[in-house]
């Protein structure tokens, strides 16, 4: 064999097979022929940060965020960001360590969204969609934002009262009211239905927050038992 052939196989051997597999994934790819789970392992696989699923920012208005729970496979964002996706609208997923406290995450989301407004001044609005622990991270953003951007917040089978140990070990203080220019919606399941929480002895997504609008979700979405993970679909399809 020529030297400048074990030279390519080595080059070869070093670069393709230590790269990921998945480098990026774009809201198109959910329309082809390729498996929820695949996809939501290629949601997860994204870098820590705010995440675009599409390219073009040119006809867009608002944007509109996804921010993932604790050791979520991605799966269960796939449905929603399709159906919410519209022409005036740009996707986006925020990937971040979620095996910590959420205070570092999200503010450094808010540091993201910052840098989107000063780049893309003709955004009118930013929607939030937190999922479970990423509901966390989403409420405190809300509390700490001070932008005067219109902002809708859905704060989906959350948390938000937290637990004891979570207090204590994070240092968390519930979301106790919301600004004028922030709407928050409140989308709960049902404790008993729902794996994550029905093993508690209190339901942590029960909190009174001022302004603060909320839905009890129903038993069940197509046929499924509506728990932790299908609650973000039945939300999307009522605000699509």
């Amino acid at each position: 064999m020529k030297r400048s052939s074990v030279i390519f196989l080595l080059i070869f051997f070093i670069f393709g097979c230590d790269s990921p597999s998945v480098t990026s994934i774009q809201l198109s790819d959910f329309d082809k022929d390729i498996s929820v789970e695949k996809l939501g392992k290629q949601l997860m696989a994204f870098s820590h940060g705010l995440n675009a699923l599409e390219s073009n920012m040119s006809n867009a208005n608002e944007v509109l965020i996804g921010v993932h729970g604790r050791n979520s496979e991605g799966y269960e964002w796939v449905y929603p960001l399709k159906v919410l996706n519209t022409n005036n609208k740009e996707i986006y997923f925020y990937r971040w360590p979620d095996d910590g406290c959420y205070q570092a995450p999200a503010e450094n989301l808010i540091l993201e969204i910052e840098g989107l407004l000063d780049t893309y001044p003709k955004i009118q609005k930013v929607t939030l969609m937190g999922h479970s622990y990423g509901g966390i991270v989403v409420s405190h953003i809300v509390e700490n934002w001070s932008s005067e951007t219109a902002f809708e917040v859905h704060i989906i089978a959350s948390p938000l009262a937290g637990t004891a140990a979570f207090i204590k070990s994070c240092n968390f203080e519930p979301l106790k009211k919301i600004k004028n220019n922030i709407v928050l919606f409140e989308w709960r399941t049902q404790q008993e239905l729902d794996n994550a929480f029905k093993g508690l002895e209190n339901n942590p997504q029960d909190i009174n927050i001022l302004g603060s609008h909320v839905t009890t979700l129903p038993d069940t979405y197509k046929g499924n038992r509506l728990g932790h993970n299908w609650s973000i679909s039945w939300v999307a399809d009522q605000i699509k």
